[in-house]
């Protein structure tokens, strides 16, 4: 158990007096905050708060996160308000506590909104000052190391957490000592029998392979004293959730894991760095494609190190870290590794730190843009990548990317307009799709149009959480847009129908259906009406109830609504049918989808008809352009080769097959679904008759379900 007298001494080695004697004072604060509370270790509550700052002091913190580590949970647990503690410690520490702190619950809230609305307060805090998540990850860290009190169900909710959120955050920001401790100690939680399996092993393989680490880690010392390079070298024993990790992912047993053994070499400069690479290679032979320069292109939390892998003796796989004494403190600790609040304005661009506030700028974006505290969690969750390919701009310029990024991902690191105008991606002077995924190395150049915009069919293959954000951002705007279109042209023909217009709505009629209603403007209520979430015809009638009454007039007197297809998200062609330019159509209105085009003899809107709140009568514009799908079924005799005779004649027609699919009737037929691309009901007749040339085919039909 930390005590203060040892904290204390802890920190009499890096503070001043008057920095050490704050913190005293926040102790005492917090124990008397807390007197009476207890953990469920029996322990009195303060215990907590101070395991926390001893976290911290470890990591050789300022005396304002060590304040704000004492006193955490005052806020959250003891009813002191925020502004109280404001004026015994200062403005900082105050909002340090208050970043840290959760929300107020509401009995309405999800266990996982309220952990997304918690975590979104966090990321706003830690866009003012990061130290907020640097007390967060000692408070998480002291939990799970006191996690074995609480009840299994609770227990392994949080493991989850922490190996979901935190253990990546704590990545992300280059401490990988804390990173280890969170993964070996949420997989114990959530695993305790592979666990001890895995731990057994590993103590097992230990003793197996003593001596022939002893013999390598012999050998390359020799090496680097006759080279005349002062170094350490350390062994690198893999933890349990590491080994437990590459069993999964790669299918590998535990003996061809622990095969590999691991070095690291840390020096005294960046000159060394290469001298010692090169002194290994003369002694063992590279592995080819296995070399990895993170000292001239650290990654993107900072980390610097070079590694390679090298053929031992007997063939045995040997990695090797090389950095400096700097460099290994950096990926230990991270961010707090070398803490500038102490000289402020000494930060240098490329630093830990200025990487970590790109990070949290990123989560800043990303959570305006967001939809709801759930998809901010989603995306902030996609966002904390371990694995980076770095890119080059077409100027030279770096970027890191997490592991299969796409150009468009690309697109939108390097800036958000350019994500958003993206058309084609030059990879390495090549055309590419914008799906291409990104090599390490690779030079990427986006080509982009002044009127381009997001495609929806990005979503299926973007990686990044800023790519994703901004697509559907984009998206449910345009989405808004059309839908205040769509819903005010089925008012007007409502409102025709009823042998009214806008025009002759009296704008206080308006306000009183706002007003009853409660909605801020009329544009929700169109966009209510063009996704379907609300009926054209009864809005058309409260409108007209209020006004000048209702004359009596029927809803088919109205001109059907023209469509032309290229409406967007709110004009929707259903499935069943497959209507196109030429068919008699009618359109259900659908909640959340908008209108859905049918044939007028669909079965699955035959009970709709009469409805005049669900359908609602379409006919095609006279300008109506571009291609529709539909639905043909063709049955033929079985031949060899009669599926590419089929569709090359298809294809020669230069119709787009958009699916296939073949079943066997009996030995003699088989029916083939094909779904393809037209323009018209002209254009369908010619390819069907085209179709009906082929030899084998019998007989080719339009499919209506």
């Amino acid at each position: 158990m930390q005590h203060l007298g040892a904290l204390t001494e802890k920190l009499r080695g890096y503070l001043a007096p008057e920095q050490v004697n704050a913190v005293r004072r926040a102790y005492y604060y917090s124990e008397q905050a807390h007197d009476g509370q207890v953990r469920r270790t029996g322990q009195p509550y303060v215990t907590h708060p101070l395991a926390v700052a001893g976290i911290l002091a470890d990591m050789r913190m300022d005396h304002q996160s060590l304040m704000a580590a004492l006193l955490h949970d005052v806020i959250e647990d003891t009813g002191i308000a925020k502004e109280a503690l404001a004026s015994q410690f200062g403005t900082s520490v105050a909002e340090l506590v208050d970043g840290v702190s959760k929300l107020s619950q509401f009995e309405t809230t999800s266990r996982a909104e309220a952990q997304a609305e918690n975590f979104q307060k966090m990321a706003m805090a830690m866009a003012r000052d990061i130290r907020v998540i640097l007390v967060k990850l000692a408070d998480r860290l002291h939990n799970m190391r006191t996690l074995d009190v609480l009840k299994p169900e609770k227990r392994q909710r949080i493991a989850q957490e922490t190996l979901e959120i935190y253990a990546p955050i704590a990545q992300r920001l280059g401490m990988n000592n804390m990173r280890i401790e969170f993964e070996d100690l949420g997989f114990t939680a959530l695993h305790p029998m592979r666990a001890r399996r895995i731990q057994a092993a590993v103590r097992k393989a230990r003793g197996n392979r003593k001596e022939l680490v002893t013999q390598i880690q012999r050998k390359i010392e020799t090496r680097l004293r006759e080279e005349h390079i002062p170094a350490r070298v350390l062994g690198r024993e893999k933890h349990l959730y590491s080994i437990y990790q590459k069993m999964r992912a790669k299918g590998r047993s535990f003996s061809e894991i622990m095969d590999v053994f691991a070095f690291r070499i840390v020096v005294g400069s960046v000159d060394s760095c290469y001298r010692v690479l090169g002194a290994m290679h003369s002694l063992y032979k590279p592995v080819p494609g296995h070399f990895k320069d993170y000292i001239a292109i650290p990654k993107a939390n900072g980390y610097q190190s070079l590694h390679t892998v090298l053929f031992g003796m007997h063939g045995v796989p040997i990695e090797i870290q090389i950095r400096t004494a700097d460099m290994e403190e950096m990926a230990n600790n991270g961010i707090a590794a070398h803490w500038l609040y102490k000289t402020s304005g000494s930060e240098k661009p490329g630093s830990g730190h200025s990487r970590a506030r790109q990070w949290v700028q990123g989560l800043l974006e990303m959570q305006q843009r967001a939809g709801n505290s759930l998809e901010f969690i989603e995306s902030m969750k996609i966002d904390l990548f371990p694995d980076e390919v770095y890119v080059f701009t077409p100027r030279g310029d770096i970027f890191a990317l997490p592991n299969g990024a796409t150009a468009v991902d690309f697109a939108y690191t390097v800036h958000t307009d350019i994500g958003n105008s993206c058309v084609a991606c030059r990879i390495d002077r090549n055309l590419a799709p914008l799906s291409t995924r990104l090599q390490s190395g690779q030079t990427v150049e986006i080509v982009t149009a002044p009127r381009a915009n997001p495609n929806p069919t990005w979503l299926n293959f973007v990686v990044t959480a800023k790519a994703r954000t901004n697509i559907r951002h984009y998206l449910k705007g345009q989405q808004q847009s059309e839908s205040i279109e769509l819903g005010r042209r089925l008012l007007d023909k409502a409102l025709v129908s009823l042998q009214s217009s806008m025009k002759t709505i009296d704008p206080r009629t308006v306000e009183q259906l706002l007003a009853e209603t409660r909605r801020a403007s009329f544009d929700t209520i169109l966009e209510e009406i063009g996704l379907g979430n609300r009926v054209a015809l009864l809005t058309a009638r409260r409108l007209l109830e209020r006004g000048e009454g209702i004359p009596g007039a029927s809803a088919a007197e109205a001109l059907p609504l023209a469509i032309r297809g290229t409406e967007g998200m709110v004009i929707n062609f259903g499935k069943c049918c497959y209507p196109i330019p030429g068919d008699a159509i009618v359109g259900h209105i659908s909640a959340g989808r908008g209108v859905v085009v049918h044939r007028d003899n669909c079965n699955n809107i035959a009970e709709f008809l009469d409805d005049p709140e669900r359908c609602t009568p379409l006919r095609w514009a006279e300008d109506t352009r571009g291609e529709f799908s539909v639905e043909l079924l063709v049955e033929l005799e079985n031949q060899k080769g009669v599926i590419a005779a089929l569709a090359n004649r298809i294809s020669s027609l230069d119709v787009n097959i958009e699916k296939i699919g073949m079943e066997e009737r009996d030995a003699r037929l088989s029916q083939v679904r094909l779904v393809i691309a037209v323009a018209n009901r002209v254009n369908l007749a010619r390819i069907i008759r085209r179709i009906r040339t082929v030899r084998s085919v019998m007989k080719v039909t339009r499919v209506k379900r």
